[in-house]
């Protein structure tokens, strides 16, 4: 079974970050707009391979309520999302031996996005 990216680590690397700096400039940007990106693949590849629900949305929703960004920011983190979903709702109709190596390879970037960016940035 693919381990699942906890959601009290994504809020907490932006807790952590979002008590610095928000500007689209700030270091870490780039790594939570890549995390939004992961998210929203694994929502759907996920859910495509038998895993029913909005976890993986839910996990986005927290790190958008955690981050409190204004609503320019706020579009980006959504259109990050939404730009990873999309490119594999293109490529994949049923969950596949590919989808699934896509799964666990997302699975462990957004895991270590997270521990790193945490630590890189954190208090």
């Amino acid at each position: 079974m693919i381990r699942r990216l906890a959601l009290p680590a994504l809020v907490a690397v932006s807790l952590v970050l979002g008590h610095g700096a928000r500007a689209a400039d700030s270091p870490f940007e780039g790594d939570l707009m890549r995390l939004s990106e992961i998210l929203g693949a694994l929502h759907y590849l996920r859910n495509l391979c038998g895993e029913s629900g909005q976890d993986w949305r839910g996990r986005m929703e927290a790190l958008i309520e955690a981050e409190n960004p204004d609503e320019a920011r706020r579009a980006k983190l959504t259109a990050s999302f939404n730009r990873g979903y999309r490119s594999f709702e293109t490529t994949y109709a049923t969950c596949t031996s590919s989808a699934l190596a896509a799964i666990a390879r997302y699975m462990k970037e957004g895991e270590a996005l997270a521990r790193d960016t945490a630590t890189r940035y954190g208090n």
